[in-house]
Order: C-alpha cells, then structure tokens, then sequence
C-alpha cells in the first residue's frame, strides 16, 4: 500500500511536533524544577541511572524503527527525543556540582550556562570559556565525553542498522513474513 504525498507530510509534522514537544518538556522541566540537593554519590548513581534510562528508550526506539514503515522519519525522531534527555541529564549535574562545590569550573554556572557547557563538549567545539577545575569536576566531563563516544558512534550505528533492516524487510515482504516478521507504523 502506497502513501500519499499528504500523509507522509502529515506523518513528518506529526514527528517533528512529537520531537519539539518532548524537547520543550524536557526544557522546561529544566528550568521549573526545583534543583535543591547537594551533588553526592547520589546524584552520579542518578546520573547513571539517567544515562542507562537513555540506553533503553534509544534500544526501544530502535526496535520501533526497524518494523516502522517510515525508519527514517522513526530514526530522526528518535534522536529529536533521544539526545534533550542525554544532555539535560548531563547539564543537570553540571550544574548541582557547581552549586554544591563552588569553583569546580571556571566560573559560576547557571542552569543556561551548565547546557551551553553540556552542548560544548558534546559538540567537541570546546570554546575554552567554561572549564572543569576540581578534579571530580574534571572527572564528571571525561566520563561524558566517553559517553558521548559512545553515543555518537554506538547509537548512530544501531539506528543506521535499523534503518537498514525496515527497508530490506519492506522490500522483501513474502520473506519477512515467512519469518515471523511484524509490520508496524512510524
């Protein structure tokens, strides 16, 4: 069954409203919460346990991508959705660090300036203005740039084969069904 060119558009707003919305929530649950608590032990466990909450739904999505009809319009929205979490994971702990241990960066870091400082060494762009002091500060940042390794290069290459795998199935029907396979929407 073919799609039309209308529903596919309204496929693809559809995605990137879901995509923007989940970012605008994942914002402005940012900004709005109350981030009172000291960085502890506690708050590099929630940070894991963050990091491995990230690794579920990209292993979710990508299981929804490689049976979607549209895996790429599915890939895209899941790193629309997948990486505000990862980086506000990190921001967030930027941040109760320096509140916590003054002086474990740079200078004093605002909710705005621990994202912009999450986006800089995610994007590898490192700008130099806002760097890591204390040594568990130094710490926190290498163990999100091997993350972001990871990310970047484990991630995008499980989406690219599930990219792969939707279109190989959509284009063998009769033998994915022989092998019990499912069809499934965007």
């Amino acid at each position: 069954m073919g799609k039309t060119p209308g529903r596919s558009r309204r496929e693809s707003r559809r995605a990137i409203v879901r995509s923007l919305l989940t970012t605008g929530l994942l914002l402005s649950a940012y900004y709005l919460l109350p981030f009172d608590s000291a960085f502890t032990t506690g708050t590099v466990l929630g940070l894991a346990v963050g990091i491995a909450a990230v690794a579920l739904l990209l292993s979710w999505q990508i299981r929804k991508i490689s049976r979607s009809q549209r895996p790429k319009l599915r890939a895209m929205e899941a790193v629309g959705t997948t990486l505000p979490l990862y980086l506000l994971l990190f921001a967030t702990t930027y941040y109760l660090m320096e509140r916590s241990a003054s002086g474990s960066f740079s200078e004093p870091l605002s909710r705005s300036d621990a994202l912009y400082f999450t986006v800089t060494v995610f994007s590898t762009v490192g700008f130099g203005d806002i760097s890591p002091r204390s040594e568990p500060a130094r710490l926190l940042v290498t163990g999100q740039m091997a993350a972001n390794l990871l990310l970047i290069g484990v991630a995008a290459r499980f989406l690219l084969s599930a990219v792969e795998h939707a279109r190989k199935r959509q284009d063998h029907p009769a033998t994915d069904a022989q092998n019990g396979g499912t069809t499934g929407g965007p």
